[in-house]
This record gives structure tokens, C-alpha cells and sequence, in this order.
């Protein structure tokens, strides 16, 4: 059944989800699956200021979903994935809800086509002995 500790982190899966729910801090998370990159190299692919994307990487930083380091002058982040097996295993409770449903839809389906299968009239032979 449902996980009582996943909804113990409720505050913090509202974070990763509103996080996720942008586009722009989801192409940001996969260019940082790759490595780390600073502010600016996060927000050329965007066309945006730094400032914006400071603001994306606030939202991604208050979810947890990276960190983001100081030197000098530079800002590096990186992804942090750990708030995304929470997340994943909220959904998982949803997967599990639609692949019992599915299956119950496909032994359905079969049993159909099944009995469809056997009331199938096939054509009956002419008796022996009579002309057609």
C-alpha cells in the first residue's frame, strides 16, 4: 500500500514537483545529469537573463534537486537526484494502480476474444450420403 514515510516528506515532494513543473528547470536537470555547469552555461541554452535563470535554479535548489558551489566568482551546480527517488516513489504507488487496472483490461480482453473464438460458427459438413 501507500508509503506513510513518502507522505511524511510532503513538503519537500510539493518543492521537487513544482520544480519539475517547468520545462525550462527540467531541461536544466538533464544538462546537469551530464556534469556541472555554472549559472550562464545553465541559461544560454534558454536565451535568458542570468537573473532568470538564477531564479530556475533557486526553485530546482529550494526542491533540493542540486546544489550549487562557489568559486570565486563562479557559481557551479550539480544535480543532486536523491529528492527524485522520493518522487519516483510516490508515482510508483500510481504505476502500480494503472498496471493492476491494465492487467485486469487485458485478461478481459482475452477471456473476449476467447468466447468470441468458440462461438464462431464454422460451416457444417453435408451429412454422408446426400447430394448437395
Amino acid at each position: 500500500m501507500f508509503n506513510y514515510m513518502v507522505e511524511l516528506q510532503a513538503p519537500q515532494l510539493d518543492a521537487v514537483f513544482h520544480a519539475l513543473g517547468d520545462a525550462t528547470r527540467r531541461r536544466m536537470l538533464r544538462e546537469l545529469a551530464d556534469g556541472e555547469r555554472t549559472v550562464g552555461q545553465l541559461a544560454q541554452p534558454f536565451d535568458i537573463s542570468l537573473a532568470a535563470a538564477s531564479k530556475h535554479i533557486k526553485a530546482l535548489e529550494h526542491a533540493g534537486l542540486i546544489r550549487r558551489e562557489v568559486r570565486g566568482r563562479t557559481h557551479l551546480c550539480s544535480l543532486d537526484p536523491g529528492p527524485l527517488a522520493s518522487a519516483h516513489q510516490w508515482l510508483s504507488v500510481y504505476e502500480r494502480f494503472w498496471t493492476d487496472r491494465l492487467d485486469v483490461l487485458e485478461r478481459l480482453l482475452r477471456e473476449a476474444d476467447a468466447k468470441a473464438a468458440s462461438q464462431t460458427v464454422s460451416p457444417n459438413p453435408t451429412p454422408e450420403g446426400e447430394d448437395q
